[in-house]
């Protein structure tokens, strides 16, 4: 609140915030008001105390849409190679007890079988912890029931579970080329896509931060030097990267690795 009533002295005429506490929504919204403050929350939504998103200008992350972006790359993919569709399995590596994990990769599924794979063909694999080893466990089962599979897409909830699933299809002696992996957040991914030969993972869906701090400066100065109001919601989606172009989109969004 003090850096809100500093900013109202200094003549802002428009907040853009990342509440740490997004609870206390309400309270930044009324002094907001009170200083006749132009109001966007970014990535993180305002609540109030009952939990209840805030009507607030907001620009964030659909999760379900970074999902869905992950399964219509594993189509196009797969499609570039000439798999046949009934040669080929998913498997979704899931941890449904959280709710962005959920969102995302029911995502997958919706954009894989969107554009017509099988879904008769996608194997759910729930993994008990959200990390490499948590991925590789999961996938484990699915590769002993599914042997006759020959080609392989994996999708889950980050870059670990796809990891993991990664280094399960390797422990059954699967070829780096008969597997598409594609994981979310742009992160650990990138062990694998430094690697000198290529592996099962493909790529991950990078989420794009700077677009968030630039299309809200942009939006809100729009919003105050000519009163174009911005949309209530705003998603942003990502952007895939793999081997062949991780380094040169680390460096247009200016961060580190490439």
């Amino acid at each position: 609140m003090p850096k809100l009533e500093n900013a109202a002295a200094q003549g802002a005429k428009g907040l853009i915030i990342c509440s740490p506490d997004v609870k206390l929504g309400s309270a930044i919204v009324a002094r907001a008001e009170q200083r006749g403050m132009k109001l966007m929350s970014v990535d993180d939504q305002l609540v109030d105390a009952n939990g209840k998103p805030l009507e607030v200008h907001h620009l964030g992350i659909s999760a379900r849409k970074i999902g869905n972006t992950v399964g219509t790359s594993l189509y196009d993919e797969m499609t570039k190679r000439g798999w046949k569709p009934e040669e080929t399995g998913l498997i979704l590596v899931t941890r449904d007890e959280l709710d962005t994990a959920k969102e995302r990769t029911e995502g997958a599924q919706e954009g894989l079988v969107g554009k017509g794979f099988p879904a008769a063909q996608i194997y759910t694999a729930p993994q008990k912890t959200t990390d490499v080893p948590g991925g590789r466990d999961a996938a484990n089962v699915v590769l002993t029931q599914h042997p006759t599979v020959k080609h392989w897409l994996i999708a889950g909830m980050n870059d670990a579970a796809v990891m993991g699933a990664v280094r399960a299809t390797e422990a059954f002696n699967i070829k780096p080329e008969n597997v598409i992996g594609i994981g979310i957040n742009g992160d650990s991914a990138l062990e694998d896509l430094k690697k000198p030969q290529a592996t099962g993972l493909f790529g991950s869906i990078l989420l794009q931060a700077k677009r968030h701090g630039f299309d809200t400066s942009e939006m809100m100065y729009k919003w105050i030097k000519d009163g174009v109001e911005p949309e209530m919601t705003t998603y942003t989606d990502g952007v895939l990267i793999t081997r062949d172009n991780y380094q040169q989109v680390l460096k247009e969004q200016g961060l580190p690795g490439a």
